[in-house]
């Protein structure tokens, strides 16, 4: 009997969701795929049952759709197989803050912020109850770099790296492994989507790559993995620089600089 976690993974018709299905099932883990796309969801299943003798449910849903929201929240909510969420599900919008009308801004919100916390609120008591599991949540560098224009699709990934450290703080004491995944430029469709061309860009990372370095950071148990940072110096000083900042939010008094002349 497979005694390993069944994986949920959102978005996994293509792109990133694809081959973390891929590599999951490589390690012999039971698999339910959620997109909108069955046709490609179906093909992708017949191939990894075949290559890795491996059970793959389909869940297809729309997870800006209420309805199709909450029947993956009752999955990860019942289904106790399923130890591991990759919060792969994302999507981006053409043009600028200015060029974005507030029905696509929603949408995009709803998907890369409201269905990932949705969804890793539905799972996080049932892991934490049993003392084991993990959730992915996939951000991405924008998250850090608002000089890169992608404002809302930024503050998007901004909201999935602060959701992961807080859940790190939370549910790690509980034994669940909470980690984020903050991908560059990769070969995915979100490009086409969102109305650029990938191959203007100056640097593009192959999607299995990117997985595979996202897996070496899972199984070192990295809370925040950069597959393309080369120093991972400059992230824990970063780091050490935020926490450093924390004791001195908590004061009385305004800073001096701002009670000058009063």
């Amino acid at each position: 009997m497979n005694s390993k976690a069944a994986v949920l993974i959102t978005g996994a018709s293509s792109g990133i969701g694809a081959v973390y299905a891929d590599r999951f099932a490589k390690r012999g883990h039971a698999l339910v795929l959620v997109a909108r796309d069955r046709v490609r969801m179906e093909e992708l299943a017949q191939r990894l049952r075949q290559e890795n003798g491996v059970t793959v449910e389909l869940l297809p849903a729309d997870l800006t759709d209420s309805d199709g929201l909450a029947r993956v929240e009752a999955r990860l909510r019942d289904d106790s197989r399923i130890g591991i969420l990759v919060n792969n599900a994302g999507t981006a919008a053409h043009g600028g803050f200015l060029d974005q009308a507030p029905d696509d801004v929603a949408q995009l919100i709803s998907l890369n912020t409201t269905a990932l916390t949705r969804l890793a609120s539905a799972v996080a008591p049932r892991l934490a109850r049993e003392g084991a599991g993990a959730i992915v949540n996939i951000g991405s560098v924008v998250g850090l770099a608002p000089e890169l224009g992608m404002s809302v699709y930024g503050a998007t990934k901004a909201f999935a790296l602060f959701l992961t450290q807080g859940l790190h703080v939370e549910l790690g004491p509980r034994g669940v492994y909470v980690q984020a995944v903050l991908p560059a430029a990769t070969r995915t469709e979100i490009w086409a989507k969102s109305g650029r061309d990938v191959d203007s860009l100056p640097a593009v990372m192959e999607v299995g790559e990117l997985v595979d370095a996202a897996l070496a950071g899972f199984d070192a148990r990295e809370t925040i993995t950069i597959p393309s940072l080369p120093k991972v110096e400059q992230w824990t000083s970063f780091e050490a620089a935020r926490k450093a900042m924390v004791p001195n939010f908590l004061q009385v008094h305004a800073a001096e600089r701002y009670r000058q002349g009063s």
